[in-house]
């Protein structure tokens, strides 16, 4: 089974995968739509929800004329002014908590920390405060803020170990929050959406490297509705369930497997929690062979709860052992040449794929 770790592949290092068009034709057909970013698509969900309810505004560090770390926020600070985005000190735990005294008298903040490797320094805020206030007031208070935040690394896009780490699993952990990981444009507006029109807190985690991907989003108003995956690609021979920057490695593995007539589908966990354990065990029970990819460390990471489901759901259609494929359970280094061993590819993908057709 060593085909089936990181060890023994050659990685893709900084080159970008070319994507086969599934992935990136998003609006459906017929649709009028254009090509945007995910970064530009995170901007529109924000501009036009703001121009929908004046009840969301924007917090963070730098987000004015700045835009924020990553640019997301760029000319929102143009067109509605300070009282609609607002800098902040550099305080993330004043932020979460500012954000969450809002939400309680009826507004709806999005909250920007610059890397999520920062929120721990707001996790009583986050973790104890607004994701139990729903519950311990029978549902009297409402806390509907996103807290938007950009994460992994890959292809040099990291910077070294306290800035690049994935932390899903931390806030899917928690009872009381919802935690979204996007994996294209189309995803990603639809996505920001809804979980600004949700009543409950939103953990928003954006993968940094997918910033300048490109897909095609609608130009008409749409809603992606949260704890639901998305079936990137149908198949019938094996499942691989993957998250955020990782879908991509996933899509190109079906891509290339599908030339050896191999049909592959495709399982993307957009939002992590509430997990839909019924579209993965689905999937499963049709192929009997699942692969699990995710950027996250190994140990207690997001596949193995992904895993979980598929033993309780489908072990009895299993024709292999589930395998999974994710980051090293390291503190990521900052040189290229090391850091490029550590995240999974689409070799890595593709080798896992061969070893449970050939169990």
């Amino acid at each position: 089974m060593a085909a089936t770790t990181n060890r023994d592949v050659t990685s893709l290092g900084s080159t970008v995968p070319v994507m086969p068009p599934e992935l990136i034709r998003q609006a459906p057909e017929g649709v009028p739509s254009k090509e945007i970013s995910y970064q530009e698509a995170i901007r529109e969900a924000l501009r036009e929800e703001m121009l929908r309810d004046e009840r969301v505004f924007l917090m963070g560090e730098d987000i004015g004329k700045h835009g924020g770390a990553f640019g997301v926020t760029r000319t929102l600070f143009d067109q509605f002014g300070p009282a609609r985005v607002r800098n902040t000190p550099i305080s993330e735990n004043t932020i979460v908590g500012a954000a969450t005294g809002a939400a309680l008298v009826g507004m709806r903040p999005v909250i920007e920390i610059m890397f999520v490797d920062f929120s721990g320094l707001a996790m009583d805020q986050i973790c104890t405060q607004a994701a139990k206030l729903r519950f311990m007031t029978g549902g009297q208070c409402k806390v509907p803020w996103v807290l938007r935040m950009p994460q992994g690394g890959g292809a040099g896009k990291s910077t070294a170990a306290q800035h690049s780490q994935s932390l899903e699993a931390w806030y899917a952990h928690i009872p009381g929050l919802k935690v979204v990981l996007p994996s294209t444009p189309y995803d990603a507006k639809g996505l920001m959406k809804a979980a600004i029109r949700d009543d409950n807190p939103v953990i928003f985690l954006e993968q940094k490297f997918l910033y300048s991907f490109r897909g095609l989003v609608p130009e008409s108003d749409y809603v992606l509705p949260l704890g639901k995956c998305d079936i990137k690609r149908p198949g019938s021979d094996i499942t691989i369930v993957a998250s955020g920057y990782m879908v991509w490695h996933a899509m190109m593995a079906a891509h290339i497997l599908a030339e050896e007539g191999v049909s592959v589908e495709v399982i993307d966990v957009c939002t992590i929690a509430p997990l839909d354990e019924e579209t993965i065990g689905q999937s499963a029970r049709k192929t009997g062979r699942v692969v699990l990819v995710s950027e996250a460390c190994r140990d207690y990471g997001p596949a193995n709860e992904w895993g979980m489901v598929v033993m309780e759901r489908a072990f009895e259609y299993l024709q292999a052992p589930v395998v999974r494929v994710t980051g090293r359970h390291t503190p990521i280094p900052f040189a290229n040449s090391i850091e490029n061993g550590v995240w999974p590819d689409t070799p890595a993908v593709v080798n896992a794929c061969r070893s449970v057709l050939n169990w």
